[in-house]
């Protein structure tokens, strides 16, 4: 059956958003280096005057970068809940989850060398 849109409801679903990030920055030590990150990040810009596109490059690979966490972390929960048990089937897909992560910081951190050695020198 279709529901009919509500205000109420949509508000009411970015609050579920709006604490999975909450619980994200408190159960995730990397979430919490990411923020940090992304402060110094755009302070960083603003300091140096970025152009628009430079602003555009680092909000997507700064976005990537919390995606990926967020999904990860998600995956990690939910393999948790599947089994407490060592599994080498989890083991693999916690590390692929891992490594998405590793691969969006990895880029998102080249595109701040392309973005910002420029705007330095």
């Amino acid at each position: 059956m279709k529901q009919k849109f509500s205000v109420t409801a949509r508000f009411k679903s970015m609050s579920y958003a709006f604490n999975g990030f909450k619980v994200l920055l408190e159960d995730e030590h990397n979430a919490r280096v990411h923020l940090v990150a992304t402060v110094l990040v755009y302070v960083l810009a603003l300091v140096l005057d970025a152009a628009t596109i430079d602003w555009i490059i680092i909000t997507i690979v700064v976005a990537l970068v919390w995606v990926t966490e967020a999904l990860n972390t998600s995956i990690e929960t939910l393999c948790d809940l599947v089994s407490t048990d060592y599994d080498p089937r989890i083991k693999k897909i916690k590390d692929v989850a891992a490594a998405a992560v590793f691969m969006a910081s990895f880029f998102a951190f080249v595109c701040g060398l392309l973005v910002f050695i420029p705007l330095i020198f």
